[in-house]
C-alpha cells in the first residue's frame, strides 16, 4: 500500500492543488495536524473540504494550531484516528492530537498525560506489527523533533510508548524543520515537513506470505 504523508499546511491550500498526481496513486492519505493557519480558525474548513475531495480514504488527527472543536468536523466525515483505532485493508490507524504546552497561544497544546491518553485504546491490542500511529507531536531524541539544529522538543512519553509498543510506522508533523526519517527499534518514524512550505513524504508497507507488514519505502519530498 502507498500513503501519501502531509502535515502542517496551516491553511495554505496551493499545494494541495499541485499534488493531484501524488493523490493518484496513493491508496491513502495520513494528514498529521495543523489544517489552520495561527489565529485565523476560518482557514480549517476549507482546507479539509479539499483534501476530502482529492482522495476518499483519508486519515486525519489535529494539531497544536487547530480549534479542540474542529475534531467534531474530523469526526463528522469519518477521518479522525485521533483517540480511535479503525482497520483497513489488513492495517490499523490510531492517532493523537495537538502538541505539548510551550508557547501557550495555540489552542490546542496538551501535557503528556493528554498525548498518550488518546493511545490508550492500543494497549488491548495483542500486537502492534499493522499499526500506524499518527501523532503530531513527534518523540524525544530523533531526527524529528530537533530546533535550532541540535535542542530536542520532542515528547518523552510519546517516545516510550513507541519503544514499548513498536508500531510499523509513526508520522508526526509540529517541527517543520525536522522533516526527516528515523527509526526507534522496528519502528519508522516520518516527519514530512510543512505542506505550507511544499514538503510531502510518501509511506508504502507490504504485508508478506506470512501475514507479516513491512514498511518498504520512505521518500520525502518537496515542490517547487
Amino acid at each position: 500500500m502507498r500513503f501519501l504523508v502531509l502535515s502542517d499546511i496551516h491553511g495554505d491550500k496551493k499545494y494541495l492543488e499541485l499534488l493531484d498526481e501524488e493523490f493518484a496513486l496513493a491508496d491513502a492519505v495520513l494528514f498529521a495536524g495543523d489544517f489552520t493557519r495561527f489565529e485565523a480558525k476560518e482557514t480549517a474548513r476549507p482546507v479539509l473540504n479539499t483534501l476530502v475531495k482529492k482522495h476518499d480514504s483519508l486519515f486525519c488527527i489535529l494539531g497544536n494550531c487547530d480549534e479542540k472543536d474542529f475534531l467534531k468536523e474530523l469526526e463528522n466525515l469519518d477521518v479522525s484516528v485521533q483517540g480511535d483505532l479503525v482497520f483497513r485493508d489488513g492495517l490499523a490507524f490510531a492517532g493523537s492530537g495537538g502538541g505539548l504546552r510551550f508557547t501557550g497561544v495555540t489552542p490546542f497544546e496538551r501535557t503528556e498525560e493528554e498525548l498518550i491518553g488518546d493511545l490508550n485504546i492500543i494497549k488491548e491490542k495483542d500486537s502492534c506489527d499493522n499499526l500506524i500511529l499518527l501523532i503530531h507531536h513527534p518523540p524525544y531524541d530523533t531526527k524529528l523533533d530537533t530546533i535550532n539544529g541540535d535542542v530536542h522538543v520532542g515528547s518523552k512519553a510519546v517516545r516510550a510508548f513507541i519503544e514499548e509498543h513498536q508500531p510499523l510506522a509513526v508520522i508526526s508533523g509540529h517541527i517543520h524543520e525536522s522533516f526527516a526519517v528515523d527509526t526507534l527499534g522496528r519502528t519508522v518514524l516520518i516527519n514530512p515537513g510543512s505542506l505550507a512550505e511544499g514538503r510531502y513524504g510518501i509511506l508504502e508497507v507490504q504485508r508478506n506470505a506470512q501475514d507479516e507488514w513491512t514498511v518498504t519505502k520512505t521518500e520525502l519530498k518537496r515542490l517547487d
